[in-house]
């Protein structure tokens, strides 16, 4: 079974039975197939739907339907995950069963690859993969991941990929002296993204950062004890518009975009978008006709194979662990882990998600099959 989402209208989703199901699975030479153990379910994930088209992020495992309507008219797609998962059948000569690899997943219990080994284990190399970067097409042995932490599992899948996004925009930030600005405005400021990138912020003498969120929220931001100063959205106007400042935007919303830029104008030196946490209000993406500089969209690939050409790739990973797992030894203040299992539980965490009545402080972590995750 797979867990898919109409393309045109995120509510609507449903669970489809896959090759697996219907004993059509018989493996390719070169192909592997990946019984997936558990992913994490967050905000980026509805992230990844609002930019599906534009990314190409439907394109990850793509449905027969991606390009043409199916027979009741919707384009269904499948939302990638971040999981855990074991090379349960293998047609490649190189790529024996077993171990545990940390990548990109569907919503499912399983999935065949192309597979082509490489320096952390192996590399999804089907055909509609070709376009895609390195980071999202790569599986990592978690036994010989430095970033790995086995008691930390569940942190791990919520966190890791979150974090290394906002690790490379703090990095590309600060690379360029931030542009001129001597703040960052961060939106969505509750968000696990918006925390990672709040914490690598923190360690930036003379930077400050500001959280934007809402009223519900903002307890359990300025709890949090790493942004210098935390607002809400119809606060914005009471800042001192004349401080040089940068907008890391991952809220997606358009009215709280404009007010940003409405507000600081000129002094606004760059505008990031990141998120899309406020879907709903998302309107226009490029900008439009918006005082200051013109939103520009942040691909974190494209700053990790800078940094990995000007350091080489062992340097680049050895600081992104050691600033990672400054953020794991804090997890515990803030962040609770929610198992979910089964189809009902891997909808009940994406609605959550979607609607916005999830709780900051919550990371779903999910299973599609029945078993109980511990």
């Amino acid at each position: 079974m797979q867990f898919e989402v109409n393309r045109d209208d995120f509510h609507d989703t449903r669970v489809a039975k896959t090759a697996a199901d219907m004993n059509t699975h018989e493996l390719r030479p070169g192909q592997i197939r990946l019984a997936v153990e558990r992913f994490a379910l967050t905000t980026n994930n509805i992230t990844y739907a609002v930019a599906g088209d534009m990314l190409d992020y439907w394109g990850f495992f793509p449905t027969a339907e991606n390009a043409t309507n199916s027979d009741d008219g919707a384009r269904w797609g499948r939302i990638p995950a971040m999981g855990l998962g074991s090379v349960a059948e293998s047609a490649h000569p190189d790529i024996a069963v077993g171990g545990r690899y940390f990548g990109f997943y569907p919503m499912a219990p399983d999935v065949v690859i192309d597979a082509a080994p490489n320096a952390g284990a192996f590399r999804d190399v089907s055909p509609h993969r070709a376009e895609h970067a390195a980071t999202y097409t790569d599986f990592r042995d978690v036994t010989t991941d430095v970033m790995f932490r086995p008691e930390q599992a569940d942190e791990y899948l919520l966190l890791w990929g979150v974090f290394m996004t906002s690790f490379l925009i703090d990095d590309y930030l600060a690379e360029n002296n931030f542009l001129g600005a001597s703040q960052t405005l961060v939106t969505s400021a509750s968000s696990k993204t918006s925390i990672c990138l709040a914490q690598c912020l923190a360690q930036r003498d003379g930077h400050r950062s500001i959280g934007l969120t809402s009223a519900r929220n903002r307890s359990f931001v300025e709890g949090l004890g790493l942004y210098d100063e935390v607002i809400t959205y119809d606060e914005v106007d009471q800042l001192d518009a004349t401080v040089p400042s940068a907008l890391v935007d991952m809220a997606g919303s358009a009215s709280v975009r404009s007010a940003v830029h409405t507000h600081f104008d000129d002094a606004l030196k760059v505008s990031l978008t990141v998120g899309a946490t406020h879907w709903q209000d998302a309107g226009g993406q490029n900008g439009g006709a918006l005082p200051g500089p013109t939103p520009e969209f942040f691909f974190a690939p494209g700053q990790s194979a800078k940094r990995a050409g000007d350091w080489g790739q062992s340097e680049l990973d050895a600081r992104i662990a050691r600033s990672f797992h400054r953020l794991l030894d804090n997890t515990d203040r803030w962040l609770t882990v929610e198992h979910r299992n089964g189809a009902d539980g891997v909808e009940s965490a994406y609605r959550s998600l979607l609607e916005g009545n999830a709780t900051p402080d919550i990371g779903y972590v999910v299973a599609i099959h029945e078993d109980p995750l511990s």
